[in-house]
């Protein structure tokens, strides 16, 4: 018992757990912000403008200028950033709450939880409003700023919040919550159950995975989550797009998920889904393989020492 709980004293921190994730999201945000980028516009394209993925990316860059496909990187490096340590620490204590008091063991109903707990926390106090501004940025078109609505993310958010109250920085939240609590609780699971599959680690065993392991596990456990959301991911965009300016088209979620339906048919539901599926996969590939690392390092030189 007593070598039990000596154990579970040398894991890993909760806050140890959050900076390898917002050290991860810096990295992951610098490289995929192009196919957010171009996720956005397609699930926000309801007249068929764009042809696909390539027509959608030249189309920005002919228009545009190829800046453009860093539209709104601000908002979406802080937001990984916040997102990423908000998430892991959060799955990290949720973990500790839930492993078994005797045997320090986490059964796969506490994994599922801990997950599912850090995407809603995750989804209110953070994804929600920095998405809002992410995609409100997104979708303003043309080469000359000046004529744009929004200059830049703290004159857009301060601009949704006298326009439509401090409540519009959080519109979409109910379909964010069901999608990130669904991504969390199915990619912690995977990554781990993963990890043993492919590696043979076992989490708390010491082995300290190679940065392209990580990689290979991270995109994996990264590929279900936007099958199975894919509805709610358009939902929370075309939420989040439209102001009280310029007319509320869709009045909740299932409001917005029935008149899609009805205009635009099913598959419209899953509008984005191969950039997201290019964008979220690889982003997890590379905030694993930092995480992980990071962590790796603290374990060898604070815990292993020991």
């Amino acid at each position: 018992m007593a070598e039990q709980r000596e154990k579970q004293a040398k894991s890993i921190p909760p806050y140890m757990k959050a900076a390898s994730g917002s050290f991860g999201g810096v990295v992951e945000a610098s490289c995929l912000q192009p196919i957010d980028v171009i996720k956005t516009r397609l699930q926000l394209d309801r007249t068929g403008s764009y042809k696909g993925i390539l027509h959608c990316g030249t189309t920005i860059v002919r228009n545009e200028g190829v800046r453009a496909l860093w539209k709104g990187l601000t908002p979406f490096s802080t937001h990984l950033t916040l997102k990423y340590a908000l998430r892991m620490g959060s799955n990290a204590y949720l973990q500790s709450a839930f492993k078994d008091s005797e045997t320090g063991e986490l059964s796969h109903y506490g994994r599922l939880l801990s997950g599912f707990g850090a995407g809603v926390l995750e989804a209110l106090v953070i994804v929600t409003p920095f998405e809002v501004v992410k995609i409100r940025l997104q979708q303003q078109r043309g080469l000359s700023p000046e004529l744009f609505k929004y200059k830049g993310p703290v004159h857009c958010a301060r601009m949704i919040v006298r326009e439509e109250g401090l409540r519009g920085l959080w519109a979409g939240a109910s379909p964010t919550v069901m999608r990130n609590g669904t991504n969390q609780a199915a990619m912690f699971s995977a990554k781990n159950a993963f990890d043993g599959l492919l590696w043979g680690r076992r989490e708390g065993d010491g082995k300290i995975l190679l940065p392209w392991q990580s990689m290979i596990s991270g995109f994996i456990a990264g590929t279900a989550g936007p099958v199975c959301t894919g509805p709610f991911d358009v939902v929370k965009t075309r939420l989040m797009a439209q102001s009280k300016s310029s007319g509320l088209k869709y009045r909740g979620m299932f409001h917005c998920i029935t008149t899609i339906y009805a205009e635009e048919g099913i598959l419209a539901l899953w509008k984005g889904l191969l950039p997201r599926l290019m964008r979220i996969p690889p982003g997890q590939a590379i905030m694993w393989a930092v995480a992980d690392q990071i962590t790796g390092f603290y374990e060898r030189r604070y815990l292993q020492a020991y």
